[in-house]
């Protein structure tokens, strides 16, 4: 689904715990599908354990995540390991059919609002 200027907005917000289903389940397809791409195991061998992750990093005071939405819909996430002085970023995921188009690129953009 790209987006359609006159009615698909791409926002940027923080992430809720009841968003962890749904990103959890981008966060497998997208890293799944890089890793056949290029023929190297997945780091989520199942989806359950990207909910997992996702969920844990989502309700943790540590973490500052965002999911991506547009037009309403959630199209991935990203997270921000805040639990010491050198922070770590993702897992970074965007949905597989969004990658490589201009709905991926937008989705990727930095916000000031978030």
């Amino acid at each position: 689904m790209l987006p359609n200027q006159a009615q698909d907005e791409v926002t940027i917000r923080k992430a809720r715990p009841e968003d962890s289903s749904v990103c959890g389940q981008i966060c497998y397809d997208a890293f799944n599908t890089i890793s056949q791409r290029h023929s190297f195991p997945c780091d989520f061998p199942e989806p359950e354990r990207a909910t997992a992750v996702v969920s844990m990093m989502f309700s943790h005071p540590g973490f500052y995540c965002v999911v991506v939405e547009i037009g309403g819909r959630v199209v991935g996430s990203n997270c921000l390991d805040e639990r010491s002085t050198i922070a770590g970023v993702g897992p970074i995921a965007i949905d597989p059919k969004l990658q490589k188009t201009a709905g991926g690129r937008l989705s990727l953009e930095i916000r000031g609002d978030v």
